[in-house]
């Protein structure tokens, strides 16, 4: 055995059990975690694969997906090795055929409770939240899963907004039908993805244990806003330091598509709309920037006019972000790494990336949930029975 194995093993059992112990489940929990994961989880309302990505990173092997959108799927696909295929309703998908799995994964649908979605139905005379028939309540086929199957630990995502939502009591319902129904130990916390990306995008994660343990959010380490990353480090260089990728930049200089940049029309039109508003004493209106930059929050609908996110060229109108800078604020395409595969219109890789979860903060939320999800499997395997000090051999 490695010596760093030796290690690993002797810090993760405190001494407790015999080297030749050590050995056998060494044997059970093997190093090369791409031969054999080091625990099982579930992707449900996937999109992409921003929750996978940061599970993938510590050792975990999906087994299952759901996720309902075609479009979706086609770069989910693309992008991770299935070794099983893509469900789509989750509603209609039996908790009992399910795989069984340690971890569960849900960015669950946040149109009904982000402040944009609940404004819109709102205005449209529509129901929200839980009321939203189509999408408020899957947040229970994410309960009936965990009831099912028991996982050591779950993590879910929304929208800053759903702490607040109907003065409190959607997010008072979640944390009592987790806590008291299901009898998981909870924590959460607003996160704010302008510590890892250049943009502010803040939303809430629910990270829960099955068993009690120390895991907190107060010890989790963001890095410090002020010394963030800008715009400038995802924005395509235009100077030919990297390779055209039709059709967002071309020629020599891989210079953004002139398609990228705004109409006369449509740039007139925004500068009209916010001045309205503006003389109102409203918020409403575009977003302007440039390298040195954080920007507003990326939108499911960026494909319609882009306004939340404009950026300045020399000459002439601003443009849009390309799908691969999209790729890039997300943190999916990552300084070192393949590109990630784009194999859809511009038009659903705008809505996928707004849709999506900043990558790099579940990397780190999956780090900082490592040890606590991997100790219960050293638990289960060391101890069987609570309290017992044997080893299964």
């Amino acid at each position: 055995m490695e010596d760093a194995q030796v290690e690993v093993c002797n810090k993760n059992i405190l001494g407790i059990i015999r080297f030749g112990d050590c050995l056998s489940i060494m044997r059970r929990f093997p190093a090369n975690i791409q031969d054999d994961a080091r625990f099982d989880f579930i992707d449900l309302f996937a999109g992409i694969g921003g929750l996978r990505r940061g599970f993938d990173l510590i050792g975990g092997r999906c087994v299952f997906t759901s996720e309902w959108n075609k479009y979706s799927q086609q770069t989910y696909l693309a992008n991770f090795d299935c070794g099983h295929e893509i469900a789509g309703d989750i509603t209609q998908i039996p908790a009992k055929e399910i795989p069984n799995h340690d971890v569960l994964l849900a960015g669950f649908p946040c149109q009904p409770f982000s402040i944009a979605g609940v404004s819109k139905k709102k205005s449209l005379n529509r129901p929200h939240g839980f009321r939203c028939e189509g999408q408020g309540t899957l947040f229970f086929d994410v309960a009936r899963i965990i009831k099912q199957h028991r996982p050591r630990a779950f993590l879910l995502e929304n929208v800053k907004n759903l702490v607040n939502h109907n003065k409190g009591r959607t997010f008072k319902v979640i944390r009592h039908v987790l806590k008291e129904e299901l009898g998981y130990h909870i924590q959460f916390k607003v996160i704010d993805a302008r510590s890892w990306v250049p943009q502010h995008r803040e939303r809430i994660f629910i990270a829960g244990f099955r068993e009690e343990c120390d895991f907190s959010f107060d010890d989790f380490q963001i890095p410090d806003p002020v010394n963030g990353p800008r715009l400038g480090t995802i924005l395509h260089s235009e100077d030919g330091s990297e390779s055209a990728e039709n059709p967002y930049t071309m020629g020599e200089n891989a210079r953004v598509n002139k398609k990228y940049t705004l109409s006369d029309h449509l740039w007139w039109y925004l500068q009209a709309y916010a001045e309205k508003h503006r003389k109102k004493g409203n918020g409403f209106g575009f977003g302007l920037a440039g390298a040195d930059s954080v920007s507003r929050t990326l939108s499911a609908r960026y494909y319609k006019d882009g306004s939340e996110i404009l950026i300045k060229q020399d000459r002439g109108n601003p443009r849009r972000l390309t799908p691969r800078e999209c790729a890039r604020l997300m943190g999916f395409d990552l300084p070192g790494q393949k590109k990630f595969k784009i194999p859809v219109s511009d038009t659903q890789s705008y809505m996928q990336f707004g849709n999506a979860v900043a990558v790099p903060i579940v990397n780190t939320i999956a780090r900082h949930m490592q040890h606590f999800i991997l100790n219960e499997a050293y638990q289960l395997e060391i101890f069987p029975i609570r309290g017992s000090v044997a080893v299964r051999g």
